[in-house]
């Protein structure tokens, strides 16, 4: 279900009436929450973006810090991702880094932005304490950015998480490898009420292997659905972006309201 509406989305990205390089208003852009835009960073450009995100059911909390940096140029952005985390059963530390990459493939001058990633996974999470797999991987994410209107933009992703020969333990202590695979997809509306305040709503479903007991794998997926705002702080050259959303998580066994918190920092260097 999820998959027909996001190709059915898609499908509204690709054959919108708008023409291309249409010119809208000025608006926040580069600040969602769960989804990703396909904006790189303009030139001499950099931003700071901190998020921390409770989950109220297990008491688990995960602090991230994100810089990007344009590579020259609009067209080549680096990235890197650090995570820390808090989990309820008593353990926290640092999760795994991501070294992100993002090519611009199409700018605004196209009938939608696009711009893949590809982030490198380092393994600097303590697996043992459930901060981490214990492996080096790789994820990629295609994310596809459209305006519509001066009140209405939308962005799409579809991605996949590799994390090649995961160790797991089986109930007699054995030792089994396993490549996991976890796909996700995306999509988000956010209403520009003003230049500076938006308001939003996110779906995300991602899917997860896990290495059981028995040495096989076992499959779970969830579905987030995140209303949330955000708003826009000028002061002079520097941006601030401070958002909140309430993100609901669905999966087979149980459907969890959580909280998610934001905070962007963008200013030229």
């Amino acid at each position: 279900m999820v998959n027909r509406c996001l190709l059915f989305i898609f499908g509204i990205l690709i054959y919108s009436p708008y023409s291309y390089g249409q010119q809208f208003h000025q608006a926040i852009e580069d600040n969602s929450f769960f989804i990703e835009e396909a904006y790189n960073q303009e030139f001499r450009v950099v931003q700071h973006i901190s998020t921390g995100y409770y989950q109220t059911k297990t008491k688990d909390f995960v602090y991230t810090f994100t810089q990007e940096w344009p590579l020259g140029c609009q067209t080549h952005q680096l990235s890197y991702t650090i995570p820390y985390q808090s989990l309820g059963a008593g353990f926290r530390g640092l999760g795994n880094i991501y070294l992100n990459y993002r090519y611009q493939l199409w700018d605004a001058h196209n009938w939608a932005l696009i711009a893949p990633r590809l982030s490198i996974i380092i393994p600097t999470g303590n697996s043992s304490r459930g901060l981490g797999n214990g492996v080096a991987g790789a994820e990629i994410n295609l994310p596809v950015s459209k305006r519509f209107s001066n009140e209405f933009i939308s962005h799409l992703n579809i991605g996949i998480t590799l994390l090649p020969h995961v160790k797991g333990t089986t109930v007699t202590g054995g030792k089994v490898y396993h490549t996991l695979l976890s796909p996700f997809a995306g999509i988000s509306g956010i209403w520009l009420i003003t230049e500076n305040y938006n308001l939003m709503c996110e779906v995300l479903w991602r899917s997860s292997e896990e290495i059981e007991t028995s040495g096989s794998i076992v499959y779970s997926s969830e579905t987030i659905v995140s209303p949330g705002f955000r708003y826009a702080i000028n002061i002079g050259e520097l941006q601030i972006v401070p958002g909140i959303a309430l993100p609901f998580t669905f999966n087979s066994k149980q459907s969890v309201l959580n909280v998610f918190g934001y905070l962007s920092f963008e200013h030229p260097f």
